[in-house]
């Protein structure tokens, strides 16, 4: 199947209080490149976002966005409030003071007041959550990429057929070619030949016939380039599962150079009409697979 590579995806939750949102923005880009935007509190994160990010995105320039409200699952520590009272009616029964006139801040380096880095807590509930969200926004740039991606191979589909139909055309031209030399050349000698009353002997004739056939062949390009054709049209198989942008832009490289050696070898001009045509088309599938992941 043919997917775009432009595609947008978001999801979120409500973790322990905190909205918790990751979105995914991809664009056109010849390579994989991720760019990380992580709140400076959880960039230990990002490592492990890209990397999943890569799994499920093969091609394309990805945005991958993590956004955290303020909460209090966020804090660095996690007070026991409980042990901490405890603290407070000791030392105010063993000083004689009231449980309020003890100064609290000096209490929290005692053992059971700052029980857990709550920070650490939430960042371990938070990095399961985290990829999950990131599937699930992958996804959804996926199903873009998809839709987008079968308009795209319709347009693939019909310069395929537009070659195909080029090529077709010049493979029946071929065996006329050089029957029209053949005639130009005996009008041209024949008339250079009877201004001094001579004639031009059949095999010189077919001699020089022949020697135009075989430098103007082109019977191996069509075969390549039917070849090549046969691969590119392999390529736009909805089965395909595999991301075929990279081997789409080879392949019209492909169909491209048999194309100008074919220009190059035949005179004939409504060979070249033809292959002006099909090179139009191939610049177009090299255009169209800069947008195929």
């Amino acid at each position: 199947m043919i997917r775009s590579m432009t595609g947008f995806g978001i999801a979120q939750i409500e973790l322990d209080g905190v909205l918790v949102a990751v979105e995914v923005r991809s664009v056109n880009n010849r390579h994989f490149k991720c760019t990380m935007r992580v709140p400076e509190d959880f960039s230990v994160l990002e490592a492990d976002l890209e990397a999943h990010a890569a799994k499920r995105l093969a091609r394309g320039s990805v945005i991958v966005t993590l956004r955290i409200s303020s909460g209090a699952s966020r804090n660095s520590a996690r007070i026991n409030g409980k042990r901490l009272n405890e603290y407070r009616t000791q030392l105010s029964e063993a000083l004689g003071l009231e449980a309020s006139r003890v100064e609290v801040g000096q209490l929290l380096n005692l053992p059971g007041v700052v029980v857990e880095d709550g920070g650490s807590v939430f960042l371990e509930q938070l990095r399961p959550a985290v990829l999950r969200l990131l599937d699930e926004a992958c996804n959804k740039v996926m199903s873009m990429r998809e839709r987008e991606g079968e308009i795209l191979r319709g347009h693939l589909v019909e310069y395929g057929e537009a070659i195909r139909a080029r090529v077709d055309s010049i493979r029946l031209r071929v065996p006329a070619v050089a029957a029209n030399y053949r005639s130009r050349l005996r009008d041209r000698v024949d008339g250079m030949l009877a201004e001094i009353g001579q004639t031009v002997e059949p095999a010189d004739l077919l001699r020089e016939v022949a020697i135009f056939a075989e430098r103007s062949d082109i019977a191996e390009e069509l075969v390549r380039l039917a070849g090549h054709l046969e691969q590119y049209e392999s390529l736009l198989s909805r089965d395909l599962a595999e991301p075929i942008g990279r081997t789409m832009d080879f392949v019209a490289q492909e169909l491209l150079r048999e194309a100008n050696t074919i220009s190059s070898k035949c005179a004939d001009i409504e060979i070249s009409r033809k292959i002006v045509e099909i090179k139009t088309a191939i610049d177009r599938i090299k255009e169209q697979a800069q947008n195929a992941e």
